[in-house]
């Protein structure tokens, strides 16, 4: 009996996992944390796992313990895979001018399409009112909204703040803006009231994070084409989502025992790209690339989502 083993070319999936697209900001609010299965349960985070405890203790006292996060919600990674396409012709022409290698193109343009769907399914939870208690989600109404100079975005992030430090003890110290939430911001009359007297008075996303007392501003404008004549949409719609995100240092993986408000699980290893293969049916070497991940919401006490936002004025 023969055994399939699967081939992973190392240097493109090097490439791979070095590979980031701009707009995309999923990983932002739900950072990558290696899994070794596909399935399990999510480890989630209660108040408990943000308190801070008396650790000191008298001389031969017991010493205090506490358990961080706990089995929660079952997690499943669907694996997610696409290939791309060089025809030999392309391959051919190609060979005539220096410098163009069409298979980092071809696993390129896979890996767009790959990490797009995990934007779609990022967004899909963080923008999903149904996922978040009464006291971490407001919609936006009517002259309410950002894109109304009516409005009062200062006060409606310093609420989402007060939300967030209150059930977790954590200021958050991330902001998701939807294009038009940025836009909106931009416009505002109370925003650019608080900018600094100069000859453009432009509001920048450090202008922002000094407003709202958030570290980190990031605006989402990914769009995805759906439908049977690609209408073009934004994948955040006109949300925003404020969060405690657990801080990296710098590490391309996070720790996913740390409370914050989600991750990304994916299966260590990913994204690899498996050895080109030829196929003669279609004249063409084939380039399979996998990234099997799912995002997930670990302690939703530590996010607040602005429903619609930035959508016009009723």
């Amino acid at each position: 009996m023969s055994i399939a083993i699967r081939v992973v070319n190392p240097i493109l999936s090097q490439f791979a996992r070095g590979y980031r697209q701009r707009q995309l900001v999923g990983a932002e609010l739900f950072p990558l944390a290696p899994v070794l299965q596909y399935g399990g349960q999510v480890l989630e985070f209660g108040k408990e796992s943000f308190r801070s405890y008396v650790t000191k203790r008298a001389p031969g006292t017991n010493k205090r313990r506490v358990k961080f996060g706990y089995a929660g919600k079952p997690y499943s990674i669907t694996p997610s895979d696409l290939e791309g396409v060089v025809p030999y012709e392309h391959m051919r022409d190609a060979a005539q001018v220096p410098g163009i290698d069409l298979g980092q193109r071809a696993v390129s343009l896979a890996l767009k399409s790959v990490l797009l769907t995990h934007e779609i399914d990022a967004a899909a939870l963080a923008t999903n009112a149904a996922n978040y208690p009464s006291t971490h989600k407001v919609t936006l109404t009517s002259t309410a909204r950002w894109t109304s100079p009516d409005s009062d975005p200062i006060a409606d992030i310093a609420t989402g703040r007060d939300a967030i430090a209150t059930s977790t003890g954590m200021d958050p110290n991330t902001l998701v803006l939807s294009r038009s939430c940025f836009y909106a911001l931009q416009r505002h009359p109370d925003i650019i009231a608080r900018v600094a007297t100069n000859i453009t008075r432009t509001v920048t996303l450090e202008t922002l994070a000094a407003i709202f007392e958030v570290p980190r501003i990031i605006v989402a404008a990914a769009i995805q084409a759906t439908g049977t004549d690609d209408t073009l949409s934004p994948i955040w719609g006109n949300d925003a989502v404020l969060a405690y995100v657990p801080e990296s240092n710098g590490d391309a993986n996070a720790n996913m025992e740390e409370p914050g408000y989600g991750y990304t699980y994916y299966i260590e290893g990913h994204p690899l790209v498996l050895e080109p293969y030829a196929d003669r049916s279609s004249d063409s070497w084939i380039y399979p690339v996998s990234f099997h991940q799912a995002p997930q919401l670990t302690g939703i006490l530590a996010g607040y989502l602005f429903k619609d936002a930035g959508a016009p004025p009723a």
